[in-house]
């Protein structure tokens, strides 16, 4: 069963932008071959690490978003833990975690329509409802004062 994971990984400094380029290489032809999908690669460049690692200040950082099985992950977790230039990695599963959002999402929308029905008001916000600070257009005319310039 294919779940949504994000891989993090930390790239020395030392390590130049081909080796780093040729790691992602070695991490998509293991997800395509294991039978799963990179549906994202975001490569957010060199930053200073929050603390040292070893005798490393600073480090490139790449995220992956993979849908993949538990046992592709395991595998590169295998495989990144054995390559020198990473400093650090970390495979963490999300699908679980949008799941609980849309839950909760879905559950206060039925709640506020719940109540609003139970005042009177129609299930849905209607447009130009609400407090002053929650305008639903993005003109405001507050401090329009009628005087052309």
């Amino acid at each position: 069963m294919n779940r949504k994971y994000e891989l993090v990984y930390v790239v020395s400094p030392d390590a130049s932008d081909d080796q780093v380029a040729g790691l992602h290489t070695q991490i998509e032809e293991t997800v395509t071959r294991m039978g799963g999908q990179i549906e994202k690669t975001d490569n957010w460049g060199r930053r200073k690490l929050a603390y040292e690692i070893g005798r490393h200040k600073e480090g490139t950082y790449v995220l992956e978003v993979i849908n993949a099985s538990g046992e592709l992950m395991k595998e590169l977790d295998r495989r990144l833990k054995v390559i020198d230039y990473v400093i650090r990695h970390l495979a963490v599963r999300v699908d679980e975690h949008e799941a609980v959002v849309d839950r909760t999402r879905t559950r206060r929308t039925e709640t506020m329509r719940r109540r609003r029905v139970a005042r009177g008001l129609p299930p849905d916000r209607q447009p130009g409802e609400g407090q002053r600070g929650d305008s639903d257009d993005d003109r405001d005319d507050r401090f329009d004062m009628g005087v052309e310039l």
